[in-house]
């Protein structure tokens, strides 16, 4: 088991505070007409999105299989 709420409120800051930096680099690059680098920003966000919500989700389900767990062997 991890640090508990405090470490998963850092993983929500931390993953809100990258997706404003990533928003706001975007919009640089739309207004500064360099569009292509603005799609692969866009493409790498999602990536990294995926990948963190696919750990968030492994997370939950050993939570799940531990609770069960639990109310096995109660």
């Amino acid at each position: 088991m991890r640090g508990g709420t405090t470490s998963e409120l850092q993983d929500l800051l931390r993953i809100a505070g990258i997706g404003l930096v990533l928003g706001l680099l975007h919009v640089f690059f739309e207004q500064t007409g360099k569009k292509e680098f603005s799609f692969f920003l866009n493409f790498i966000a999602y990536l990294y999105i995926t990948i963190e919500l696919l750990r968030f989700m492994r997370l939950f389900f050993d939570e799940i299989i531990t609770f069960f767990q639990w109310l096995m062997t109660s």
